[in-house]
């Protein structure tokens, strides 16, 4: 069979400020925008800019299938990759790589954070999801949207100093 002559399907920028679908949402202590989807990459990844209104973070937790990156935009955050922590400010980015527990907290009263998940898996269904929780959100459901979604919570939130 020969192969498919039609050219990939390209998605068009994603402005600033702005979902790739023209829906922004909120999530625990921010908003989200999605900035590459997982429908614009046969599933390798997506990615989501995100504003954070307020300190803190999510759980310490580990990703099965996805590594996770981080790269600050604004403000400064805390990660722990496996044991060790680090402090990180604008232009600095870490790995969370699949299978190795991490966390992140903001540190500013208001952060920005661009998080890239490869593959993308149900990373995009697991936002959408905690999103529609919205503030009945507790540890409890959390861990439960997390299992439901190819993820563990391993430990609490990065306590903020």
């Amino acid at each position: 069979m020969p192969p498919d002559p039609s050219p990939p399907h390209i998605p068009g920028p994603v402005r600033a400020d702005q979902d790739r679908f023209g829906a922004s949402f909120p999530f625990l202590n921010g908003r989200f925008d999605c900035k590459i989807s997982a429908l614009d990459t046969a599933g390798g990844m997506c990615a989501f800019d995100t504003l954070r209104f307020e300190r803190g973070g999510p759980p310490l937790h580990i990703h099965h299938d996805q590594d996770e990156w981080f790269f600050v935009r604004e403000g400064e955050f805390l990660f722990q990759v496996g044991t060790e922590r680090f402090r990180l400010g604008p232009g600095d980015s870490i790995l969370g790589p699949r299978g190795v527990p991490h966390a992140f907290a903001n540190w500013s009263p208001t952060g920005r954070l661009m998080v890239l998940f490869q593959p993308a898996g149900l990373m995009e269904a697991f936002f959408r999801a905690g999103s529609a929780i919205g503030k009945a959100m507790t540890p409890e459901r959390f861990a439960t949207l997390s299992r439901e979604h190819g993820m563990e919570v391993v430990g609490p939130p990065l306590v903020i100093g």
